[in-house]
């Protein structure tokens, strides 16, 4: 199959800076790949004849629950080969093989898994130099892992025994509402401008416009608004620090729903 269709959602920017960082190796090799965002695709439409790609971030040792309805939504296939990324701060044992059982039920080839390592941006965040750092050496995995995928050396290796149960907590709506009382997301109206981007990138359509952005009780504390606000008016006020993005948040809109 020379076709890939990459499905994704990066949160900070760390999970789409790693898609974007394999896209050019798969091009490099040939491969036409085709970028998705995850939280705006229709898992109906889903083109079964191309090798299919799933990029996302680690969250409560699992993912956040619209990815995970984005995986159990897949059609079903007949060894349609699909791999998988995602990006996190230190642990996840909620992921690999979970997805993996979830996705080999529904008759995927499972080519590859690969957890990266990128900057912490929730609780803890590392200082500069730190950061640049993990992201040079995790740009390194991500292209080496997408030549193994092209070789047929990458693996969907074995995960902890408790996986589906850390999984389920992440999946789990409660434990969501608990992480939104203890680090609750403010909007500093003195800053704010107005300019609705907020609103835009919100994968949940979780906030909305009043006088100012008002967030409603859908919010997975993905960070987007807090990275990508010009003003630096969305913030954790328990956390002294901003998790901003490098990257514009015009590189993901503009990617196709």
């Amino acid at each position: 199959m020379r076709i890939i269709d990459f499905y994704f959602f990066s949160g900070t920017g760390n999970t789409f800076m790693v898609v974007s960082e394999m896209k050019r190796v798969f091009e490099r090799y040939g491969f036409k790949v085709n970028l998705f965002r995850m939280e705006k695709a229709d898992s109906c439409m889903i083109d079964l004849t191309h090798m299919i790609g799933l990029g996302f971030p680690v969250a409560l040792q699992g993912t956040y629950p619209f990815v995970w309805r984005f995986i159990h939504s897949l059609p079903r296939a007949d060894g349609t080969p699909i791999f998988m990324v995602d990006t996190l701060g230190l642990y996840s044992g909620g992921v690999v093989g979970s997805v993996g059982r979830i996705l080999k039920a529904k008759g995927y080839h499972t080519v590859g898994a690969m957890e990266i390592r990128m900057p912490m941006t929730f609780p803890i965040s590392q200082p500069e130099e730190e950061s640049a750092w993990i992201i040079r050496r995790g740009l390194e995995e991500a292209r080496i892992y997408a030549e193994k995928i092209i070789k047929g050396d990458a693996e969907w290796r074995g995960t902890p025994i408790l996986s589906d149960l850390m999984a389920a907590l992440s999946q789990s709506e409660w434990a969501w509402k608990i992480l939104r009382g203890l680090y609750p997301i403010r909007i500093d109206k003195s800053r704010c401008n107005r300019c609705g981007l907020c609103i835009e990138l919100c994968p949940t359509n979780n906030i909305r416009m009043d006088e100012y952005p008002v967030l409603g009780d859908k919010c997975y504390l993905c960070m987007r608004c807090i990275a990508f606000c010009p003003e630096r008016a969305i913030s954790i006020p328990r956390m002294k620090w901003q998790a901003n993005s490098i990257i514009e948040p015009a590189e993901i809109l503009n990617v196709r729903a």
